[in-house]
């Protein structure tokens, strides 16, 4: 058959018209000359319909132009590409959208302009009008003070936990402020489920207990909006500290959860407690407790150990009968009682 537009004997693809003539006189897609991208000034992230995303601006822009762009059904197995450039006033891009019909490629070349509008995106409003939905108070047991390095480390800890969850999809995660009250320390989160788990990540690294209360703070969307508050006890004593229970010494091994693991000083066993059970215990320091003494003599229930500094020899009872194959041994001395310390 002939094709009605250019005369010539070909297979008649639609209407008449060879595939050549009807591509050459059809337009398979079509869009708006110019776009808005709206962008946060705060934290530089683009919205796309009605979300804020951090993804990288070609790949928000390719998602915009293909929203925004009409492509005809005709046009099978089609791609989208973009080449822009940049000046200080606009961005101009050239947009290629490539299909088939049949087995032939069409490709069709537009020119948009790309106006990036400078606002305020959803969580940089709640963040810097001090939003928050949870707050994490960590506290301490007895006379314990948080020193410098706990401070610090603890801050690092929710930073980065902050921060991991956000990599992990919660964007609407930020911290909003953070205080150092009666000795601890009160983080303000936006969001209370992430406030519970960050809570729970520094019950698994310093110990203690949580206790949780919540306060009415409203109404949204027809339903009650509370406040949580997670209030983080942490215990006396600390990882690699000496402490009293039961008229027994014992050391803190490690801290996990609400369990601590405790090696007893007068038999050498190792037992794991809840913390509960040590809220009234005794602390006696840590490492600073620990003496290197010179092994004098032994046999299978006891030793003799020289102080170094003053030359005073003293007796200490070995709870196993181990051989001691060094010439330097430590002891720990607690209320007048000389221990053993194999750790």
């Amino acid at each position: 058959m002939f094709c009605i537009e250019c005369g010539r004997e070909e297979s008649i693809f639609k209407n008449g018209l060879c595939i050549n003539c009807y591509i050459k006189t059809h337009t398979f897609t079509r869009g708006p000359s110019s776009i808005d991208v709206p962008v946060c000034v705060h934290c530089g992230s683009y919205k796309y319909k009605n979300t804020w995303t951090t993804d990288l601006f070609k790949d928000v822009l390719r998602r915009i132009v293909k929203n925004v762009f009409y492509i005809s059904k005709e046009l099978k197995n089609f791609d989208l590409s973009l080449e822009c450039r940049e000046n200080k006033k606009e961005i101009k891009c050239r947009v290629y959208i490539s299909g088939f019909l049949n087995n032939t490629e069409v490709t069709e070349e537009h020119d948009i302009i790309v106006h990036l509008k400078k606002t305020v995106c959803d969580v940089c409003s709640k963040k810097f009008g001090g939003y928050h939905e949870a707050i994490i108070q960590i506290r301490t047991a007895g006379n314990r003070r948080l020193n410098p390095g706990e401070l610090k480390n603890i801050k690092l800890l929710v930073e980065n936990h902050v921060e991991n969850l956000r990599t992990k999809g919660n964007r609407t995660l930020f911290i909003t402020g953070l205080q150092e009250e009666h000795s601890g320390l009160d983080f303000y989160i936006s969001d209370k489920r992430a406030g519970f788990l960050i809570a729970k990540k520094i019950q698994e690294e310093y110990g203690g207990y949580i206790k949780q209360s919540s306060k009415n703070i409203g109404m949204k969307d027809g339903r009650q909006i509370y406040r949580m508050t997670y209030l983080i006890r942490l215990p006396s004593y600390k990882k690699g500290e000496f402490l009293e229970y039961d008229d027994s010494f014992f050391y803190v091994v490690s801290l996990h959860g609400d369990r601590v693991k405790l090696f007893n000083l007068s038999n050498w066993e190792e037992t794991t407690m809840e913390a509960k059970l040590l809220k009234k215990t005794r602390t006696f320091g840590g490492s600073e407790l620990i003496k290197e003494m010179i092994l004098v003599s032994e046999t299978d229930d006891e030793v003799q150990v020289m102080n170094p500094g003053n030359y005073e020899i003293k007796t200490v009872k070995k709870p196993k009968p181990v051989k001691i194959d060094s010439e330097k041994i430590n002891v720990v001395e607690i209320k007048n009682q000389l221990f053993l310390f194999l750790l």
